[in-house]
């Protein structure tokens, strides 16, 4: 670890420099770090995105990306086309907004991809199998990073069904990260429902009706 990276995590409080070393440095799950903790599983996400986003703030950038870039974009900008590829099941058009080193976890699972390459394959074989557009997104915020609740398409019960919340961490205009929490349990602390009336996928005509 960087003189940079010891200095920062020494500023947070205890709670989030011992969740932030017990998963990004240590790779424990979240539920071994909520018992390390002592505090409940949900809490953890939250935990991590504050020691995040203060470590973030105070290490140094890398040359590469001190300089000015003529291709940056805002962050409201990357969150708006980022929805629009994701809603499309635009898999080039998600993979063009990634990072080269950009990571995909789903949490608490222990699933993970980094890579442009690895974000590629499982948003191509998983997320997204054939082209098909399944999700709808809801924006929000989680502790002050761009977040969206996800909902699945189900046009046979006329419904979207919330499956988890999506957390974006931007960088350099840029997304660095995609971390999606399956528990639904947490949703209302963001305004978001369970269900969402039924909506046709992008690209998707309505059925005509039979009369």
């Amino acid at each position: 670890m960087s003189l940079a990276f010891v200095a920062a995590l020494q500023g947070l409080p205890p709670d989030e420099r011992a969740a932030l070393v017990l998963s990004d440095v240590l790779d424990f799950g979240a539920e071994e770090v909520a018992d390390m903790v002592g505090c409940a599983p949900g809490d953890v996400a939250c935990l991590l995105s504050r020691a995040r986003a203060k470590v973030g703030g105070v290490l140094p950038r890398p040359p590469s990306e001190a300089s000015p870039r003529p291709d940056l974009i805002g962050e409201d900008e990357v969150v708006a086309r980022f929805a629009a590829a994701f809603d499309r099941g635009d898999v080039a058009g998600i993979v063009a907004l990634l990072t080269d080193d950009a990571w995909l976890r789903t949490r608490p699972l222990p699933v993970q991809y980094q890579g442009r390459a690895a974000a590629r394959h499982f948003l191509t074989a998983v997320a997204f199998p054939g082209g098909t557009a399944r999700y709808r997104l809801v924006v929000t915020q989680a502790n002050g990073q761009p977040a969206f609740g996800c909902y699945l398409r189900d046009p046979a019960a006329g419904v979207d069904r919330a499956c988890g919340l999506m957390v974006l961490t931007v960088q350099g205009g840029r997304i660095a990260g995609i971390d999606r929490f399956v528990d639904n349990s947490t949703l209302p602390q963001f305004g978001l429902p369970r269900t969402l009336p039924g909506t046709t996928a992008p690209d998707q005509p309505e059925a005509p009706s039979s009369g």
